[in-house]
Formats: structure tokens, sequence, C-alpha cells
């Protein structure tokens, strides 16, 4: 397949970061008539990851989609050997893996979000809405993560202040991006102390968040990184979404327009756009 996606330690079914990573490329290859196929690594490791992208280029992959940090060392380790392949490194930069040393070589574009844009508008958006107990409950505590994490409470207290209310945030990490039963334990004890509204950021934790909320008859959550809503219509108030489609899309149509120069060796810092320059 020309176009390849490798899986983190998630999966495409994930309602989040990689599900909106594959349904891009799947999307932007049915549309274009091009072979496409996603590989996922045999465990949570780089050289794992290393293997699950030397497979994709064995079966003839030309463009190596990789979403999230976990593959920074893996492309480190890969770009210089296959030059001819176009690396699409979403939420991170190629280093070693003691961090010592950074590269993006020129066939590698890494794309870095604004998360805590998205994230200070659902803060604001869910205190205008009138909630005032609110909880944040990441998954890991990784930049992206953890700028979701901080605009949301940025807008929560912005919001707060215009409206001269009191507002409580409760803020955890689950340490994964899964549900766990210490979230779930965690999220059904917000729940049932008060909180009204949580911030599930950060892959399947969100499943955590959606039992917890069962404890609280009004309970409500906000889903991140994609549009959730269809996960849970009734209790989900918003999503704190990233362009993750567009810049997958417009990625790959760089790619095909021999323009991989135009974003190649360089990393993007994307905001709500969400999408590469001039196409």
């Amino acid at each position: 397949a020309e176009i390849a996606l490798i899986t983190d330690v998630g999966d495409v079914d994930d309602e989040s970061f990689n599900q909106a990573s594959w349904e891009a490329v799947r999307d932007y290859a049915k549309a274009n008539n091009k072979s496409y196929e996603y590989y996922r690594p045999t465990e949570d490791s780089t050289n794992a990851r290393v293997q699950a992208i030397q497979q994709a280029i064995t079966k003839g992959a030309k463009v190596v989609v990789c979403p999230g940090y976990l593959f920074e060392e893996a492309i480190y380790n890969v770009q210089d050997q296959y030059p001819e392949v176009n690396f699409l490194l979403l939420d991170g930069e190629p280093h070693t893996a003691d961090y010592s040393t950074y590269k993006t070589a020129p066939n590698t574009a890494n794309v870095l979000f604004q998360e805590h844009v998205s994230g200070y508008l659902a803060g604001y958006a869910a205190v205008k809405d009138g909630y005032t107990k609110l909880g944040f409950c990441g998954g890991m505590a990784v930049p992206a993560v953890q700028r979701f994490g901080s605009g949301f409470v940025q807008g929560v207290d912005a919001a707060a202040s215009e409206m001269n209310v009191q507002v409580s945030v409760n803020y955890y990490y689950a340490g994964a991006f899964a549900a766990t039963d210490d979230a779930t334990a965690k999220m059904k004890e917000w729940y049932q102390t008060g909180t009204e509204v949580v911030f599930a950021c950060g892959g399947k934790v969100y499943q955590s968040v959606a039992e917890g909320v069962k404890e609280k008859a009004d309970g409500k959550w906000i889903g991140v990184d994609v549009d959730q809503v269809s996960v849970d219509p009734e209790r989900i108030i918003t999503s704190a979404t990233k362009g993750l489609r567009e810049s997958v899309t417009s990625a790959l149509e760089l790619h095909y327009a021999s323009k991989w120069a135009e974003i190649g060796g360089k990393t993007a810092n994307l905001g709500l756009g969400s999408k590469f320059g001039s196409l």
C-alpha cells in the first residue's frame, strides 16, 4: 500500500486520535484511488514501532503517517534509512532516546498543535453554559494533553471572572491513554461529590469518564481531538477538537503534488485552521 498509518498504543477505532488520523488517510486514498493500509506495532516499544514502519515500507509505502509523540524516537531512527519515503509525525519531533539530539530530515514533516486554544474555548463555554464544578481527566501528562488542560483551566477562569461566579476544577492524570480501574473509580467519586462536567482528554481514558458520569443523573462531559459527541450524545456537551484530519489530508495532497519540500525538514505549529499552508 502506498499510504500507511502506524497506530500508537491505541487502535483505529479509538474514537479519538488514531481513528481521526486513519479516517483522513482512508478517505483521501479512496477519493484519489490510492492504496492504503494501517499497521499496529506488536507492543508499546520503539523497536516494535520501527518494525511496523519497516513492514509498511517493505509493502510499498511511499508516505507513512505516525500519530503521536511515541513515534519521535522511531522516526529519528528510520528517516535517514529511507530517504525516498515521506514521514508525517503528528504531535512530536524526532529525537534520540535521551532527548539530547533532535533532527528532522527533509523527508519528515512534523505537526504540533495549539491545543491550549481549543481547551480554552471548551472551558470557557462550559462555564458560560452555567457549569461551575468542573474536572479535567487527562490520559498521560504529555505536552499535548498538558496544553489542553492548561487552556481549559484558563478558559474556565476567564468565563468565571466575566460572570463573577465561583468555580472549582478537579485535575487528574490517569497515567494511561486507556480506561483504567483507578481512573473509573476517580471519575465516579468526582460525579458523586458534585462535579458537573469533566473534560476527558486522551485516547480511551474517555471510557472511564463515560462510566463515571452515570453516577450523576445530569452529569456531562467534554470530548477531545475529534467530534466525540456521537459516542455519548446525551452526556457530551462539546468536544475540544484539533485539525487532525485537515493536517493529514493537506500533507498527503502535498506529497502527491511533489511539494513535500514545503513542509519537510521542519515543524508546523498549527492552530484552529490546522492545515498546512500553500498547496
